[in-house]
């Protein structure tokens, strides 16, 4: 047993079973010896409705919660390539799948004898749409262990982000530099006479002018080679952006298609209860009739019965 371990099973279960289960495994990592862990399982806070239903939500619809994050990943490399009202459709459907899923988680809690309030529902969108802005706000999303809502300021800074208990350390590679050696100093010829002195500083100039043009024709090239694999880079992302635009809108189809489809659903149910309302109100207007005319017949009875009497007495 481990703290992950628990940890799921413990944001898995209903709220009413949280604490039980906790002290459960709390008692149970004591009476293994393992004191580190039995404090640390009794540190996991109970989430509120909000991040129950989350958590539920992820769990029965992980496949749709995977699409959010992706879809949010999506929109945030392609906003800078994107127009004013491509953006603007784009934004519109996002609300969609937020409102969408939103219904789901609250049909999902209500499914698990724990309907969320108006207030616990505003939550809930809160933190789909801070998972859709937020790349570290999405992974939390995706554990299932939300022990709090979450909400984006807008900022680029997610609010109320739970402790995931993760770990990602910091690499940073060290670079060792290598010591720059000085170039040896040039011995001075002796004994050379003047006209070879010349011809020496001749050739030295004719090899330093050689050297030079070398130097420059090599760095001429370096260049030419960097200025054709910027250009090569260039395109190349330029065509996976092409790609990534043409995938976020195949993406964005389907769940627009899936956001429909939700819609179909919700409206078919609703046209259903307000069926079944209308029927209820029809029914119980017949019971009514049926009740006044059951009273009347038997007040029509009573007195039949009461002057048939009558005559009898006679």
């Amino acid at each position: 047993m481990d703290l992950d371990e628990v940890a799921d099973e413990l944001y898995a279960v209903p709220p009413e079973d949280f604490i039980a289960l906790r002290k459960a495994r709390q008692d149970e990592a004591k009476s293994d010896g393992d004191k580190a862990l039995a404090k640390e399982i009794g540190a996991l806070p109970k989430p509120p409705a909000a991040a129950w239903a989350c958590n539920l939500l992820v769990r029965e619809h992980r496949e749709e919660i995977e699409n959010l994050v992706e879809l949010g990943d999506l929109l945030r490399e392609a906003q800078e390539n994107l127009a004013g009202d491509q953006l603007r459709a784009l934004d519109v459907q996002r609300r969609q799948l937020v409102t969408a899923l939103t219904r789901q988680a609250r049909g999902l809690a209500a499914g698990g004898g724990h309907p969320v309030s108006a207030a616990v529902a505003n939550q809930i969108e809160a933190t789909l749409r801070a998972a859709m802005a937020d790349p570290d706000a999405g992974r939390a999303l995706l554990t299932g262990r939300l022990t709090s809502p979450m909400s984006y300021s807008g900022l680029g800074t997610t609010v109320s982000k739970p402790d995931l208990r993760l770990v990602h350390p910091a690499r940073r590679a060290e670079r060792t530099a290598k010591p720059v050696r000085a170039p040896a100093p040039k011995k001075e010829p002796t004994g050379e006479s003047a006209a070879d002195r010349r011809a020496r500083e001749q050739e030295e100039r004719r090899r330093a002018a050689e050297e030079k043009r070398r130097r420059e024709l090599a760095e001429a090239r370096a260049a030419a080679e960097e200025a054709a694999a910027a250009a090569g880079e260039a395109e190349s992302a330029l065509e996976e952006q092409r790609q990534r635009t043409d995938e976020l809108a195949a993406r964005r189809s389907e769940l627009q298609e899936r956001v429909d489809e939700l819609a179909d659903q919700l409206a078919d149910a609703e046209r259903a209860a307000a069926e079944a309302a209308a029927a209820l109100k029809r029914e119980e207007r017949r019971c009514a009739a049926a009740e006044r005319e059951a009273a009347e017949a038997a007040e029509a009875r009573d007195r039949a019965a009461a002057h048939l009497a009558a005559l009898g007495d006679d």
